[in-house]
């Protein structure tokens, strides 16, 4: 009896929900976003959950399984640029663009999407996108698959470029001060700094892109 009257003592739990892929992944996918991809691991996505490490193996076979299929959910829909007017340019613009959001979205996401593995049905799509935008154009199906690596790669690493590092090379930061102060080493870079103070995250991407845009037109018009 009084293990019955302390029972009604302690306040009721709430029922758990069900484990499911889905729910592993996207508890895997918040902490990600929030702490970094580092920060995932099994331990840590069943303790969210409320579950515990071994019950997550019913479902999810280890981590890099786990890693693959939040890459996949995280990227989202690709994007069907056949609707985007001004031909492959624009369209190409445009997905840079949405890649970039979603990037931005999951910053852990342009390290996480490097190295040899095994792209999900989402994430090849991109690329289908990119590819598909250079129809027509007279590349071969190489050059075009090449155009949306360099696509990718530029976004990545325009990407990497952190608030503190952007901050560290503009005007008032610390490494360009460093700089102008020895400018008899650094003549050109001293000077650049000397200018009006860059934003040179965005002004990397823009420029690099319109780089990588005028090159693939040049390219173009040769086929013609």
């Amino acid at each position: 009896m009084k293990a019955l009257w302390d029972l009604r003592d302690q306040p009721e739990k709430k029922p758990r929900m069900p484990l499911s892929v889905s729910a592993i992944v996207e508890a895997a996918i918040a902490i990600a976003d929030a702490d970094g991809i580092e920060a995932v691991s099994m331990q840590r996505v069943a303790a969210d959950l409320g579950f515990t490490k071994m019950s997550l193996y019913r479902h999810v076979s280890n981590k890099s399984e786990l890693l693959g299929i939040m890459i996949d959910t995280a990227v989202g829909e690709p994007p069907d640029l056949g609707e985007v007017p001004g031909g492959w340019r624009a369209r190409l613009e445009e997905f840079v663009r949405r890649l970039t959001e979603v990037w931005r979205r999951h910053p852990w996401l342009p390290a996480a999407t490097v190295g040899a593995r095994v792209m999900g049905p989402r994430e090849a799509g991109w690329t289908e996108s990119a590819v598909a935008a250079l129809a027509g154009t007279g590349l071969t199906g190489d050059e075009r698959m090449a155009a949306a690596f360099l696509l990718f790669g530029h976004v990545r690493n325009t990407q990497s470029m952190t608030t503190a590092g952007t901050q560290a090379w503009s005007g008032g930061g610390e490494t360009a001060e460093l700089i102008r102060g020895r400018a008899d080493l650094f003549p050109e870079l001293s000077a650049a700094l000397s200018g009006p103070t860059p934003t040179l995250d965005d002004n990397a991407r823009a420029f690099g892109l319109e780089c990588l845009l005028d090159g693939l037109a040049a390219r173009i018009e040769q086929r013609r």
